[in-house]
């Protein structure tokens, strides 16, 4: 989640003609130029067909327009800054910008000017406790995936972290009486006290679809994820489906066991939802049941948790699911939307729905079947000595394509900017278990390879068609998990000092305190990773053949004047990647501030642009009167401990 121009006007007479995403498994008429979902089509590709700005040219790109939300004056007098993170992607149609901000303000711009056209405040109390304080975005209904002939949107939607979905006026920005209860449907009814939302809703026909985010490693008993399908004109609840199952007669019931395996909570989805109208088919993806890390409560497979879940749209029945990850007991969410596309295989064209996980594996399975398009294999993994623990026998891996990422650690991966430092740490890796990637966490501690950041995370994915390539970036950031007996956590603590910065999951209703840390170091404000470089890269893969075409560093992280070569070393990056037909892949994500702009064909870095504040965002793209912009939020993340700020930035080419 831009480019070349042969002469605009011919170029967009072309694209006119076509039903754009009918080529690609979208089967919706498209107005070129536009960007009118989260991931730009309702399959979240993130491509767009503009080719203004391109390989040839994106060297010229300049500030075109810059917009000030004011968001960091909403959070005086609270800590909100400390977790407040501006992660989202605007949308565009019918010449509007449309957006939110982390305190979910909802904001209306010229998309040529960057001139506001109205504010919506929906006054989200940020003296609560919220484990996210973010949006990455709103909705537009009628979907500008349609062929309306009307290119305005009549609705935005926005779900807040405070548990709400309000529907506004998308000329004016004020609540939709008619909608719910004066513009807004109450989400926290029942058992889903605690929920919130953090991505934006998914739109199909008349139906606004939202998931929720929990922050789900506190306690055992969490809220099940229920996803939710609302009427877009009155707020009516239409259906909703539960992760967990609550039937006897279902057969995912019986992958639960334990006197209190049913009380779980979460396997919620909180990354977007995907959708295909075409197939009346809603795409949800699941994340680890509560708590994370400890499953003696909770044993067995635990379906439909760390699923892709197809759902019939009209009726909320399950069509098909497919598990990444049995028992999760490593946080491994699927974090990234679904990507929906078509791919050439054996030559035939194929629809896919690809799912890419934190631990790095990439399923890439059929839309309508589920089933894996190319080989997965069961394999054995380590087993947990933690009592009343059983870790599944097994896990699902791709043989196709390749795990991306971190997948195994040893004192030998060992890395420090001097002799004395790698010494330290692998003396601080020799500690740990490590058996590859699914060891379960232990007493003594485990160090997940890949840690919860990814691998692939809620940044997710993007798909040039032209070339069937999928390009996402990845983090390789080891976790250390520690699982400390309850009545022993204060002895431990004075006993281990280093126990005491590390984060704490209570996870209440269980025998079992976690202990989370990870494998760097802070020094005077530095952060001093502790493995091998690359520590952030950008990955292509070729979906007609599951191959790795390239890979790149992302960013970095130290200042290369001091640290020589840093600039090689790749960053930890939050934040996507979209793909334009200019030959050209727009990323920011990285700890170093840059917007860079990479070559799709082989991932050399062709431009970079720094930005005012931390770009912990997807980038988008589209056109206005003749003239491509990219357009990236530019706010910092709190606890990515980036600058922060409160910027929209559009870049186009200079004039000629």
């Amino acid at each position: 989640m831009k480019l070349k121009i042969l002469h605009l006007a011919c170029i967009f007479h072309i694209v006119n003609m076509l039903s754009y995403g009918q080529s690609n498994g979208i089967p919706a008429k498209r107005m070129p130029g536009e960007w009118p979902a989260y991931g730009n089509d309702a399959g979240g590709r993130r491509y767009s067909p503009l080719n203004q700005v391109n390989d040839r040219n994106v060297a010229k790109l300049t500030v075109a327009w810059t917009y000030r939300t004011g968001e960091l004056k909403t959070y005086e007098g609270t800590n909100a800054i400390s977790k407040a993170a501006f992660e989202a992607t605007p949308i565009m149609i019918g010449k509007t910008l449309y957006f939110s901000t982390p305190s979910d303000r909802v904001f209306a711009i010229d998309a040529a000017s960057g001139k506001e056209r109205w504010i919506y405040d929906p006054k989200v109390d940020l003296h609560q406790q919220y484990s996210e304080i973010t949006s990455r975005g709103v909705a537009a209904w009628p979907s500008g995936n349609t062929s309306s002939p009307n290119r305005s949107p009549q609705r935005i939607f926005i779900a807040t972290i405070d548990g709400r979905l309000i529907a506004l006026d998308a000329k004016t920005g004020i609540p939709i009486p008619s909608f719910g209860q004066h513009g807004s449907v109450n989400l926290r009814t029942g058992s889903q006290e605690d929920v919130s939302v953090t991505s934006p809703p998914a739109i199909i026909g008349n139906m606004v679809i939202v998931g929720s985010s929990m922050g789900d490693n506190q306690r055992f008993d969490y809220p099940p994820g229920v996803v939710k399908a609302f009427d877009a004109l009155s707020g009516e609840l239409k259906w909703s489906w539960n992760p967990i199952p609550t039937d006897s007669t279902d057969k995912a019931w019986r992958t639960w066991n334990g006197p209190k395996a049913h009380k779980a909570g979460a396997a919620n989805a909180w990354a977007p939802i995907s959708v295909d109208a075409e197939r009346d088919l809603v795409f949800i993806p699941t994340s680890c049941p509560s708590p994370d890390y400890y499953g003696g409560e909770r044993l067995g497979q635990n379906l439909y948790g760390n699923s892709l879940v197809a759902l019939r749209a009209s009726t909320g029945k399950m069509v098909w699911y497919y598990q990444v990850v049995h028992h999760d007991l490593w946080d491994y969410d699927i974090a990234a939307q679904p990507l929906l596309t078509d791919i050439n295989k054996d030559g035939k064209r194929i629809p896919a729905v690809v799912v890419g996980t934190k631990m790095g594996h990439l399923f890439i399975l059929h839309r309508e079947t589920g089933k894996p398009l190319f080989p997965v294999e069961e394999r054995t993994v380590p087993a947990s000595d933690i009592a009343g623990e059983t870790a599944s026998l097994t896990q699902p891996f791709p043989v196709l394509p390749a795990p991306l990422g971190i997948q195994s650690i040893s004192a030998k991966d060992a890395w420090g900017p001097t002799e004395k430092d790698r010494e330290e740490t692998a003396k601080r890796i020799a500690q740990f278990i490590n058996k590859g990637i699914f060891t379960p966490p232990s007493e003594n501690g485990s160090i997940m390879t890949p840690g919860n950041a990814g691998g692939i995370h809620w940044g997710g994915m993007c798909f040039d068609p032209e070339r069937s390539l999928l390009i996402t970036n990845i983090n390789l950031l080891p976790a250390i998990i520690r699982m400390l007996p309850r009545e022993k956590l204060k002895d431990m603590e004075n006993t281990h000092k280093d126990l005491i910065r590390a984060e704490t999951g209570l996870q209440r209703g269980t025998p079992y305190v976690m202990k989370r840390d990870y494998l760097f170091r802070i020094d005077s404000n530095e952060v001093i990773m502790q493995t091998k470089p690359p520590w952030g890269t950008l990955v292509a893969v070729d979906l007609s053949t599951g191959m790795k075409k390239w890979e790149v560093p992302l960013g970095y992280m130290l200042d290369p004047v001091k640290y020589p070569g840093a600039e090689k070393w790749g960053s930890l990056n939050f934040g996507g990647a979209i793909a334009t037909a200019g030959n050209l892949v727009f990323v920011a994500a990285s700890r170093d501030g840059h917007l860079r702009a990479f070559d799709t064909r082989t991932g050399k870095e062709l431009w970079k642009y720094m930005l005012p504040a931390g770009g912990q965002a997807t980038p988008m793209t589209y056109a206005v009167d003749k003239k491509q912009y990219i357009v990236i939020a530019a706010g910092g993340h709190g606890k990515f401990a980036t600058k922060q700020g409160d910027y929209v930035i559009a870049f186009s080419l200079q004039e000629q």
